[in-house]
């Protein structure tokens, strides 16, 4: 016999919201800053290692597929990063109301993208 009760949710139940999008991104951002974290490792064993394996990084890491995957890991840095002072305004019981929520979701997405090419933009000129 089947209990009568209710069933979980599930993602087909919800109406996919900016706010939602942004949570699952969070989650995703976090897991490639540990991917990137690997790539990190890398590059300091590499120069640990000698001048043949640091060269070797350093032309992995400077090739055109190398700098995207760079330019994704620092996006992905700082939306996390953006992602989770979202979290701690919301900890403090601040912008949990619809418009600040989205207004606060929207910023997110906004400055990591800013941040991002304000340090690239360094980066290159320094």
């Amino acid at each position: 016999m089947r209990a009568n009760r209710p069933l979980s949710p599930h993602l087909q139940v919800y109406r996919m919201l900016f706010t939602m999008a942004m949570s699952i991104v969070h989650r995703i951002t976090g897991a490639a800053l540990y991917f990137g974290t690997i790539l990190m490792v890398y590059w300091l064993l590499a120069g640990a290692s000698g001048a043949e394996a640091y060269n070797t990084a350093t032309d992995l890491f400077g090739s055109f597929l190398g700098r995207l995957i760079l330019f994704g890991f620092t996006w992905a840095l700082m939306h996390h990063m953006l992602g989770g002072i979202r979290h701690f305004i919301w900890d403090t019981g601040h912008a949990l109301d619809a418009k600040g929520r989205n207004w606060l979701a929207r910023a997110t997405l906004a400055g990591s993208l800013s941040l991002t090419l304000i340090l690239w933009i360094i980066g290159y000129a320094v």
